[in-house]
């Protein structure tokens, strides 16, 4: 046996067995991969649009300091934007959630308690929504059919378990990263170079320079000729459409 292993038919045979074994290492994750980048379920990052549309979103979950200022920006710019909003934040400040709802911008979820959504069952993902969800629509009279995942966090789970509720998972195409305290003129260039038909801009209600940004953002979109409107309206309407892999909205 060992001398035939080591004859030239022999050494020939271990080769292409050790060629083999290297090609089948390399290929099968490769293909393991492809399968779950098809399949992997993704929210709604942007929206493939003709217009130069785009939607400007804020995150509220902890301090209420600016959210009247920013009510009063929005409507002296004739501007609607989409609120999302922590259900602990709705028992804090039911007060400023009406103000959203009554000065015509969308108020939707941002979960219940803020929670890392990724680690939760389904039916941890179920309660949460609907008590989220039951609050702003106490305050309200309108049931959220938006959520955006704290902190980002997402997997198949939390996107297949909205969904079943008839609730869409919104992200973000354009940060400002105002909650890092980036100083106005960043945050202005941060969104207006980057900015481009059919994104979701990513702002917070208690940031400490977005209110100081945010008019100067609005009119050079202004000027720029995009149309500012709510999410609900930025995204293709009925079920003709696909999410690319970057999870964009693309009509079929």
């Amino acid at each position: 046996m060992f001398r035939n292993l080591s004859s030239a038919p022999g050494r020939r045979a271990v080769l292409v067995l050790a060629v083999l074994a290297l090609f089948l290492a390399a290929a099968m994750p490769t293909v393991l991969f492809s399968v779950s980048a098809d399949t992997r379920k993704l929210p709604i990052y942007s929206v493939k649009r003709d217009d130069k549309c785009v939607s400007l979103t804020f995150d509220a979950a902890w301090g209420n300091e600016d959210t009247q200022n920013l009510i009063d920006i929005l409507e002296q710019y004739g501007v609607k934007a989409t609120f999302f909003v922590v259900g602990d934040w709705v028992d804090k400040y039911p007060e400023s959630v009406k103000a959203l709802h009554d000065a015509g911008h969308e108020v939707m979820t941002h979960s219940d308690d803020h929670a890392h959504f990724a680690k939760l069952s389904r039916e941890q993902i179920i309660a949460n929504l609907n008590a989220g969800c039951d609050k702003i629509e106490r305050v309200t009279g309108v049931r959220p059919t938006l959520f955006r995942c704290p902190y980002g966090e997402y997997n198949d789970t939390v996107i297949q378990t909205a969904e079943e509720m008839g609730i869409r998972t919104i992200q973000w195409s354009v940060d400002s990263l105002d909650w890092k305290e980036l100083s106005a003129a960043e945050i202005t260039r941060r969104v207006t170079e980057n900015i481009s038909a059919g994104d979701i801009v990513l702002f917070h209600n208690a940031a400490r320079h977005t209110p100081e940004a945010l008019p100067v953002i609005l009119e050079y979109l202004l000027r720029e000729g995009y149309r500012v409107v709510p999410v609900s309206e930025l995204l293709l309407q009925g079920d003709s459409y696909t999410l690319d892999h970057t999870g964009k909205m693309c009509p079929n």
